[in-house]
């Protein structure tokens, strides 16, 4: 089950200190790598923490780590219907996620809307069980459900939620470092 892969309609170097564009095909292969990393100063498996931004009906913000994964070139998570995260995507869908990857940190902003096709949320509970967590769909739904899960997650089941970016920014963190700026 493959996506469309994401394609910039439009695309501007942020950098102003003459670094080259960031080029896109480099942070798609980078997104499509395994997301735990050994580093020289962490030791390995360190894990990549996900960031998840939204906005409270009272338009305050509010920000929690996720389990997101990037499969069929989009970014999925979870959340239990009663999270504030949940709460807040009900009310507005605008989000921001965000990431440091080796060579990039990455901002996503968009929209995430909550996946109710059965075929898909079973795509993503083996995406995420091939990733060490054995999650299952609940019978003849789209949510999810596991013996176990983040604290913040909530209680099961949860739900599965796409992230659609509308901008991605990139910041390098390594030669040539330089910022970019994608828009879909």
């Amino acid at each position: 089950m493959t996506d469309t892969k994401m394609e910039p309609k439009a695309e501007r170097n942020l950098d102003g200190y003459g670094a080259p564009l960031i080029p896109w095909a480099k942070v798609r292969v980078l997104l499509g790598q395994s997301w735990t990393e050994a580093s020289e100063t962490d030791g390995p498996n360190q894990q990549s923490t996900r960031w998840l931004a939204t906005v409270r009906p009272d338009g305050k913000p509010h920000v929690v780590p996720i389990g997101a994964i990037w499969i069929d070139e989009a970014f999925y998570f979870t959340a239990g219907a009663d999270t504030r995260k949940a709460r807040n995507l009900a009310h507005n869908p605008n989000c921001v996620l965000t990431f440091a990857r080796r060579d990039f940190d990455l901002i996503f902003e968009g929209e995430a809307i909550r996946v109710t096709d059965p075929a898909k949320a079973q795509h993503i509970a083996e995406a995420y069980a091939a990733g060490g967590w054995p999650v299952s769909v609940v019978q003849g739904g789209a949510s999810l459900t596991a013996a176990y899960s983040a604290p913040n997650a909530g209680p099961p089941p949860w739900d599965v939620y796409k992230v659609i970016p509308k901008t991605i920014y990139a910041m390098g963190t390594s030669e040539p470092y330089g910022a970019t700026r994608w828009q879909f």
